[in-house]
C-alpha cells in the first residue's frame, strides 16, 4: 500500500503561523522561501491571536506586487545592502566596546560599500555564489589569495550574522575561501643594518624592537606604555594586551632591547600615558603611517624593484623574529620549539605551526632527516651584530 500524500496545510499565497518563532509568514507561488509579516510600525506580527492584521499586511503586499511586477522586492525582505548595513552597524557598535578592531571595522566598511554598488539592490534570496567570485574577480588590483581571503570572511561574516539574528537563510553557505598562504620573508642581517641607516631614529627604534620581540606593530608593540614594563632579577619582562586577540600575556625581552627602553622611558615615564615608541609628532605609530613609511622606504632603497626585498612590510619583522627563534640565531643555531615561540608572539601552537613551523622549525625537520638515516649538520647561522639601534639610541 502506498504512502499517503502529504497535504499541505497552507496554500502557496496565504499567511501561516509559525510556532517556533509565533511570527506570522507568508510564501509566493512558485517560491519556497518564507517571508515575515510586517505591521504599519515595521515590527514583526506576532501571536496567534494576529491573524487579521497578517491577512491585512499581505493583502498591501500582495497588491504592491500587482502594480509593481515581478521583479518589486517586498517591504520587510532582506538585499544585500540591508545585511550590509546591519553588518556595519554591529562593527561600529563592536568598536565602541572594544570588542571589534578599527581595522576590522575600516575593512568591513570598504569591502562591503564596494559589494553594494555591485549588487547591493538583489534580494537576498536571489543572491549566488557566482555573483561574489565574479564580483571579486573584477577586482584587477585584488591578486593576493590572502587578500581574497579577507574579503571572504568579512562577506560570510556579515550574511552569517544575518542568518543567527533574523533567521534569513544564508546564500553563501559552502563557499570555500582560498586556502592560506602565510608570506614568510625574514629580513636577513645585512638588510636589517640597511634598514636602519636609511631611518630617522623614531622609526628606527620601533622597527628594531619589532625584529627583537616580535610582537605584533601595530595592536601590540605602538601601544606599550612605561606601566606595561617590570624590572626583574633576571631582566626586563613586558606585559604586553594584543588588541587583535583580546589576551595579555608576560614576555622577558632581550638585552639590547631592554636597554632601549629604558633610554625611552627618560622621556614618557609611569604616569605620562605616553607610548614608549613614538612617532616624529610624538604620538603613538599608526598602521597607515607604518605602511606608508616603509613603502618609501623601499623604493628609497629600489627594494620595490627586487622579487625578494619588495614584500618586506613592518610586519615582516614579526616573521624575521620567529625565523630567528626556531633557527638559533641567538642561542648558538639551537631553535626553540614551536610552542615555545607561540608564547612568545601571542599565538596558538597550531596556528604558530602553520604558518612557520614546517618551514622554519628545526624540531619539525629533524625527526624527519632521522628518519632517512641522515645526521644533523651543524648551521652556518650568523652571529648577531651590534646595530645602529641597539647602540646608539636616540629618543
Amino acid at each position: 500500500m502506498g504512502r499517503k500524500r502529504k497535504v499541505r496545510r497552507q496554500q502557496h499565497g496565504s499567511v501561516w503561523h509559525w510556532k517556533q518563532t509565533d511570527a506570522w509568514y507568508y510564501t509566493l507561488p512558485g517560491t519556497k522561501k518564507r517571508m515575515p509579516l510586517f505591521d504599519e510600525q515595521g515590527e514583526r506580527i506576532k501571536g496567534l491571536a494576529r491573524r487579521d492584521g497578517a491577512e491585512r499586511a499581505f493583502a498591501k503586499i500582495k497588491v504592491t506586487l500587482a502594480d509593481n511586477g515581478p521583479g518589486y522586492v517586498p517591504e520587510g525582505e532582506w538585499i544585500v545592502a540591508r545585511v550590509c548595513s546591519d553588518y556595519l552597524q554591529y562593527c561600529e557598535r563592536g568598536v565602541s566596546k572594544a570588542t571589534t578592531s578599527a581595522g576590522h571595522h575600516r575593512s568591513a566598511k570598504m569591502w562591503l560599500n564596494d559589494l553594494c554598488a555591485y549588487c547591493g539592490a538583489l534580494p537576498v534570496s536571489q543572491l549566488k555564489k557566482g555573483h561574489i567570485t565574479t564580483w571579486i574577480e573584477s577586482h584587477s588590483s585584488w591578486r593576493s589569495t590572502e587578500t581574497h581571503r579577507g574579503v571572504l570572511s568579512i562577506v560570510l561574516a556579515a550574511f552569517n550574522r544575518t542568518e543567527e539574528m533574523f533567521g534569513v537563510a544564508n546564500p553563501l553557505k559552502g563557499l570555500k575561501k582560498p586556502t592560506p598562504k602565510p608570506r614568510l620573508q625574514s629580513i636577513s642581517p645585512d638588510d636589517e643594518q640597511v634598514i636602519y641607516d636609511n631611518l630617522e631614529p623614531q622609526f628606527r627604534n620601533f622597527l628594531f624592537a619589532a625584529v627583537h620581540t616580535g610582537l605584533r606593530p601595530f595592536c601590540e608593540l605602538a601601544q606599550l606604555k612605561a606601566e606595561h614594563i617590570e624590572q626583574t632579577p633576571r631582566g626586563m619582562m613586558w606585559r604586553v594586551y594584543s588588541s587583535k586577540t583580546k589576551k595579555t600575556r608576560k614576555i622577558p625581552v632581550r638585552p639590547e632591547v631592554a636597554q632601549l627602553a629604558t633610554q625611552l622611558l627618560k622621556d614618557a615615564p609611569p604616569g605620562s600615558n605616553l607610548p614608549l615608541f613614538r612617532n616624529t609628532k610624538g604620538g603613538q605609530w599608526k598602521r597607515m603611517t607604518g605602511v606608508v613609511r616603509f613603502g618609501n622606504l623601499r623604493k628609497k632603497l629600489k627594494w620595490d624593484q627586487d622579487p625578494v626585498r619588495s614584500k618586506y612590510t613592518c610586519y615582516t619583522c614579526r616573521h624575521t623574529f620567529v625565523h630567528r627563534m626556531l633557527s638559533g640565531y641567538w642561542t648558538n643555531g639551537v631553535g626553540c620549539s614551536i610552542e615555545t615561540v607561540a608564547e612568545l608572539i601571542g599565538d596558538t601552537p597550531k596556528v604558530a605551526f602553520d604558518h612557520y613551523g614546517r618551514e622554519w622549525g628545526q624540531h619539525y625537520q629533524a625527526p624527519l632527516w632521522a628518519a632517512i638515516g641522515e645526521q644533523p649538520k651543524p648551521q652556518n647561522i650568523p652571529k648577531p651584530k651590534g646595530t645602529k639601534a641597539g647602540k646608539k639610541v636616540r629618543a
